[in-house]
């Protein structure tokens, strides 16, 4: 039987007739009229008499993966997409970082591997010691929403799409559970991706009048679902920056419409976590206070002047009192391994339990034992190997965890004595720790805060949510 012969490519009509090899295709540049080539592949090997015709090509300075024509490089440095764009008024340098301590800072800390069995067995102990007084049974609020339930029940969907739907749903669930998907509010998703958290969020709440949509991402994400809400009452609105300098009270939308802020996140790697709760808690109502304060007492005097009324001071002030500036947060945790001390936001509760950046910088990294390396190796399954691993996971926004993940088992490290089951426990134990200390941080701000199992582990193994409201709202009221 005689063999098919093979289509042969070309170019489409009126693009480059230049074949990329690497992408198996032509490529899809438009050239200038009368040219068979665009700019970039003018120059190329394979264009033919063209080239010796062509004016010369040079690497951009900015960026080597794209060329650019020598005579015209003044003018492309000025619209180059790698140049350094001017910040936005919400960018202020390290607002959320927490302050600097140089004497906390460590010299290259001494990886967990390296360490003895007495040494291990003493940091082990130690934190079991502080652990003691530490509530460790968690509430399930394991929750669904009728937005999803069309998209949960489709036969289409794989099973890694079915189980970040679950976690959209019960994050859904959890947020309308504290009252908090409601008209007037603007929901600022840190972390967010593609954005599919706050997607439910508005398919939930598409009827809602005044809903506001801040999608907070650090990185250019493809495949974003923001599109699909621009004719609908919701108002979504991309913000790429790092949390870390981030000044949610210098955002437009935020100055004018005053309304209350609503933090989300799924997932939310390890330091992010930290900068989220800082932006929101501490930066966000510090600053609003400021702008505020003084403005109330100008308006008092024009009316005085103006329209000869009286205006109580008094009934200003409790108006600023009662607009609560965060309305709540509900963020799921993840990725502990990647926390930092210098970030953190529970030194203070570490410091009071006798703890310090030395065992902070342990404890984060062993926190990784409960959902990494869990597999039974071709060792006894009583016995482990511990080795430091220096990336645990991608820093993607869904953050699959099925399955086990691969530790790389070093038969000449450290022999330890524990079982799979107690390092799991020990890995827990570390993320518990780390997230208490989030937990006091918000109380001290006047935050009712708490932890608790969103979706089972089966789902997927970062399975806790933090939720905060504060004291003076536990059921937050909306503001007109």
């Amino acid at each position: 039987m005689a063999a098919t012969p093979t289509a042969i490519p070309v170019p489409i009509e009126g693009r480059c007739s230049y074949f990329v090899e690497k992408k198996n295709r032509f490529c899809r540049m438009v050239p200038a009229a009368g040219r068979r080539f665009c700019g970039e592949h003018a120059g190329a090997a394979g264009a033919g008499a063209e080239e010796e015709n062509t004016r010369k090509r040079i690497l951009c300075p900015l960026d080597p993966k794209h060329t650019v024509y020598e005579d015209q490089l003044e003018k492309h440095l000025k619209k180059c997409n790698s140049r350094e764009k001017p910040k936005p008024d919400y960018f202020i340098q390290d607002i959320n970082a927490g302050l600097k301590d140089e004497t906390e800072i460590l010299d290259e800390p001494v990886p967990i591997s390296s360490l003895s069995e007495e040494q291990l067995e003493n940091l082990i102990k130690k934190l079991r010691k502080v652990s003691k007084g530490m509530d460790c049974t968690l509430k399930d609020q394991i929750m669904s929403h009728p937005a999803l339930h069309d998209v949960l029940n489709d036969p289409k969907n794989g099973d890694s799409a079915f189980k970040h739907l679950k976690q959209q749903a019960s994050i859904l669930g959890n947020i309308e559970r504290l009252n908090l998907l409601g008209p007037r509010r603007c929901f600022v998703e840190f972390g967010a991706g593609r954005g599919k958290l706050s997607h439910w969020v508005g398919i939930a709440l598409q009827e809602a009048e005044k809903v506001y949509f801040l999608l907070v991402e650090r990185v250019t994400t493809r495949f974003k679902v923001d599109g699909k809400h621009k004719n609908r009452n919701s108002v979504f609105e991309r913000l790429q920056i790092d949390i870390q300098h981030l000044c949610l009270s210098k955002i437009p939308v935020l100055i004018k419409e005053k309304l209350p802020v609503v933090g989300i996140g799924k997932h939310l790697c390890g330091v992010a976590t930290d900068l989220a709760l800082r932006c929101l808690v501490e930066t966000y109502p510090t600053r609003c206070k400021e702008r505020n304060e003084e403005p109330v007492a100008k308006r008092i005097k024009k009316t005085d002047t103006e329209n000869d009324t009286s205006v109580s001071e008094g009934s200003e002030k409790n108006e600023l009192e009662q607009w609560i500036p965060v309305a709540g947060i509900v963020i799921a945790l993840c990725c502990h391994h990647r926390c930092d001390w210098r970030h953190y936001v529970g030194k203070e509760f570490f410091k009071t339990l006798g703890l310090g950046p030395v065992e902070f910088n342990y404890f984060q990294r062993m926190s990784s034992w409960a959902t990494c390396g869990m597999r039974e190796t071709t060792l006894e399954t009583s016995k482990i190997n511990i080795k430091k691993r220096d990336d645990q996971t991608s820093d993607n926004e869904e953050h699959d965890h099925e399955g086990y993940r691969k530790t790389d088992d070093n038969p000449g490290g450290l022999p330890g004595l524990l079982t799979v089951e107690e390092r799991k426990n020990i890995g827990r134990l570390c993320k518990l720790l780390i997230d208490q200390g989030r937990i006091q941080y918000l109380q001290q701000k006047g935050y009712n805060a708490s932890l608790q199992y969103y979706t089972d582990s089966l789902v997927s193994l970062e399975n806790v949510l933090l939720t905060a409201l504060p004291r003076q709202s536990s059921t937050p009221d909306s503001t007109t």
